[in-house]
């Protein structure tokens, strides 16, 4: 199972691009740019959890970050908090809906607590490396429905533990535009991740659902709630997010917000990010 869920992420990032750049019949490419007075709306992946089903426009560069986060989990054996700096998403439009993701960790501070012995140990380094081809199947232009395809594979360059392992997924975000100009955003997510307490692999389920909506001009609020389960534990966490996104220019974000797990085992986690187009 875990060699055919890696043949499937490494086969659609390789595919989809080709398969799809015959389709398209908009002239724009990464060496033929969007000129920028046709740039469309920007919108980022961040700061909720439910990816945005569109690309960024072809020639063009987003980068997408978390100045900074704080996450917090509890396990069976050990309480862990890890601060990460610049935890960053740089994005790359190749073709009219097709763009390439890198996604990597500047700086880690990992602290971890044995909850029996209390010995502490702490890491400090840069983090895992990631790759995304995000695909946009409907409504990369308008419409009030909007679908794309998004597959990763995650590296293990991280330098503050050595428990980083080859990780992968598949994610399918869709967004609803309501009326009243309410967004409904979801996505359904199968990963192949590392066990946190063993040297192992494990299949995890992931669905969210979001709604935002304009507080004010240019300040938008986010309500999110999702799920992930762990296959091989039989495991069910719960989240309940809220953050808020400021729009300081038609091409700088700054945003702000908290992912609180339902579960005592559940991450917590608190940040603060901004995103930027040219």
């Amino acid at each position: 199972m875990k060699i055919n869920f890696c043949r499937l992420v490494i086969t659609l990032m390789v595919a989809m691009p080709c398969i799809l750049k015959a389709q398209s019949q908009k002239p724009y490419t990464l060496f033929n740019p969007v000129p920028r007075q046709q740039l469309r709306e920007m919108e980022t992946d961040r700061p909720d959890m439910t990816e945005s089903p569109y690309t960024v426009d072809a020639g063009h560069i987003q980068y997408e970050t978390d100045l900074y986060r704080l996450e917090k989990e509890k396990g069976e054996t050990s309480d862990q908090h890890t601060h990460l700096f610049n935890q960053g998403n740089l994005k790359i439009g190749l073709l009219h809906s097709t763009s390439i993701q890198f996604g990597f960790q500047s700086f880690v501070i990992e602290k971890e607590k044995e909850l029996q012995t209390g010995e502490t140990r702490t890491g400090r380094g840069i983090g895992d490396i990631n790759i995304r081809i995000k695909q946009n199947i409907l409504g990369n232009d308008g419409g009030n429905f909007s679908l794309a395809i998004l597959p990763y594979i995650k590296f293990p360059t991280a330098r503050y533990t050595d428990d980083s392992k080859y990780e992968g997924g598949v994610i399918v975000p869709m967004l609803i535009r309501l009326p009243g100009e309410w967004n409904l955003g979801t996505q359904v997510e199968a990963d192949r991740l590392k066990d946190s307490e063993e040297k192992a692999m494990h299949t995890e389920l992931m669905q969210s659902l979001s709604i935002s909506h304009d507080i004010i001009k240019h300040l938008e609020g986010i309500g999110e709630t999702y799920y992930r389960y762990d296959f091989k534990k039989h495991h069910w966490s719960n989240f309940l997010n809220a953050s808020a996104q400021v729009d300081v220019s038609k091409n700088l974000k700054l945003d702000a917000g908290l992912n609180y797990g339902l579960q005592t085992d559940a991450e917590k986690n608190y940040f603060i990010g901004t995103s930027f187009r040219f």
